[in-house]
């Protein structure tokens, strides 16, 4: 008798269109600054957008929008998010002190994303960018088994360390139904006095990319402009949308949007 595959009831966030999960499976490769910047580049080409940051025990979005206060809940126990550069923006940094360590076991953690997908009133999103904690825990698997993700861009430094995570990530996102649009190459690499520096090693991405036919989506050098922007808690593309960088950002989105009408 032929085994049956698991099928996932899976439900839309409210108040959205499409939701995209942006993922590495890997931290510190960059890809909280790369959602708040594609969320930005998604703005201006007209987009209504939202970002929600899943990273329950080490939430960024705070810090990389500069946003201070907390949010309004509602007597329905509904909670607005907080609006920033004309982005909705929500995360677990919003309700807890910035501060405390969150010391929660798995059912706390689902209990947190049930809130933070289920309690948020979103208001008319076309997209819903949703910014992945590393790794493939309880907070990925919530995500990738209840919610309808429209789909996963895949974040990695060329790094042979940093590949090998990404490689899992790929494997649970297919085995989750979740269609992945494709990988980014980030910090792939580093100009300076006319010379580029490969400092992560090169072409590592789009290798993996061609190992899992998956398509590769492009590189996005280090840049200090980027960085200084991240810390000063606003997205470099809409602090200067002429940037180098920030064309390569509205290039992905308008590329990236194509599929989603």
């Amino acid at each position: 008798m032929q085994k049956k595959e698991k099928k996932f009831l899976k439900k839309p966030i409210n108040g959205t269109k499409f939701t995209l999960a942006i993922s590495s499976a890997k931290g510190g490769v960059g890809k909280s600054t790369f959602a708040i910047n594609f969320a930005s580049a998604l703005s201006l080409l007209g987009k209504k957008v939202g970002i929600l940051d899943a990273d329950v025990f080490g939430p960024s979005l705070s810090k990389l929008m500069g946003i201070q206060e907390k949010p309004v809940i509602a007597d329905n126990k509904q909670i607005e998010p907080i609006n920033k550069f004309n982005l909705q923006c929500m995360s677990m940094g919003f309700l807890v002190d910035g501060n405390t360590p969150m010391i929660w076991r798995g059912p706390m953690v689902i209990s947190a994303i049930k809130t933070l997908t289920e309690k948020v009133n979103w208001h008319d999103l076309d997209f819903i960018i949703v910014d992945m904690p590393p790794g493939t825990g309880d907070t990925q698997l919530t995500f990738a088994q209840d919610i309808k993700i429209d789909g996963a861009i895949i974040i990695s430094t060329p790094q042979e360390l940093a590949l090998a995570d990404v490689k899992r990530g790929i494997q649970m996102f297919d085995r989750t139904e979740i269609p992945i649009i494709g990988l980014i190459d980030n910090m792939s690499s580093f100009s300076a006095d006319g010379k580029t520096y490969n400092i992560f090693g090169k072409d590592g991405v789009e290798k993996v990319a061609k190992e899992f036919n998956k398509k590769f989506l492009g590189q996005i050098p280090l840049d200090i402009d980027l960085r200084k922007s991240a810390d000063e808690g606003q997205p470099l593309v809409n602090k200067n949308k002429d940037h180098a960088i920030s064309k390569i950002f509205l290039d992905l989105a308008k590329k990236i949007t194509e599929g989603f009408q």
